[in-house]
């Protein structure tokens, strides 16, 4: 069984069930220690192949998902996926992106979605979700 990440890593949101998830942006190298199980990679185009299980979802910088149903089944799907394993959702910079889709998991973990972006904010990057867009999406989001 794959174990999860260590609260105190650099990057790791823990979400108010206690799920634990990593942000972080592709720009940097990929951090010491454990990789992912799962990752989502929120980009404009097609990311490299990476050794572990991952979704890409076509996701313009500073927009949204040009899917957004199927945006919300990847989100979904490492919410779920977060319980037992390492998640990862990253975008170019790791925070717009990024920020935004764990806002998102929070919103399904219970946070209401019109505090999700705050919440993030607090425990994960005071410059998570960079537009007006993105916070909408988080607030509607379901």
């Amino acid at each position: 069984m794959i174990t999860g990440w260590e609260p105190t890593m650099a990057g790791v949101l823990r979400l108010p069930s206690g799920r634990l998830v990593r942000g972080r942006g592709l720009r940097r190298p990929l951090p010491a220690g454990p990789v992912p199980a799962f990752a989502l990679y929120l980009l404009g185009r097609e990311p490299a192949p990476v050794p572990w299980q991952a979704r890409w979802i076509r996701w313009p910088d500073f927009w949204l998902p040009s899917d957004r149903t199927a945006a919300g089944d990847a989100l979904r799907e490492a919410w779920a996926r977060a319980e037992t394993e390492r998640v990862e959702i990253a975008c170019l910079g790791g925070s717009g992106r990024t920020g935004t889709a764990l806002a998102c998991l929070a919103v399904l973990d219970g946070v209401p979605g019109r505090e999700a972006v705050a919440y993030v904010r607090e425990h994960y990057s005071s410059h998570a979700v960079e537009t007006p867009w993105q916070r909408r999406f988080v607030a509607r989001f379901k």
